[in-house]
């Protein structure tokens, strides 16, 4: 379960471990869960004037890459609702999506706002590095 800092992280920089997350993704590395909600909050993130101009992609690029990310997903129905649980709101949807689709971690750099899902849920939240480390170790 991949949240929308490390998806802009990943747009926005070629280097370091949220890219790598997202091509771990795309490799089918480890299973990604996407809800249609989750979704459409990056699309509607990563196609800000500001993540566009650092990514150096156009929409349609984005699109095409949210696209191939939505083909090698594990699609989540949110049959329950779990808000409001976090303090950020739209953290809500991420955390609706790892309950409702049985994540075993959440990738974020926000440690801080998802305690509720170790706490309630028994969901580790990890930062990229530590999830990537876990992706490779993984057979």
């Amino acid at each position: 379960m991949v949240d929308t800092d490390v998806m802009v992280a990943a747009f926005r920089s070629r280097r370091g471990a949220s890219r790598q997350i997202l091509l771990c993704a795309l490799a089918r590395r480890f299973e990604l869960l996407l809800s249609v909600p989750l979704l459409l909050e990056y699309e509607a993130v990563l196609n800000r004037p500001e993540h566009l101009a650092a990514s150096g992609l156009t929409s349609l690029e984005v699109g095409r890459v949210l696209d191939d990310l939505a083909a090698v997903a594990k699609p989540v129905k949110l049959a329950f609702r779990w808000r409001p649980r976090l303090r950020d709101p739209n953290d809500d949807m991420v955390l609706e999506t790892a309950v409702n689709g049985n994540a075993r971690a959440i990738v974020t750099f926000n440690l801080r706002d998802f305690e509720e899902a170790k706490e309630s849920f028994g969901c580790a939240v990890l930062l990229p590095a530590a999830a990537l480390q876990q992706i490779w170790r993984s057979p």
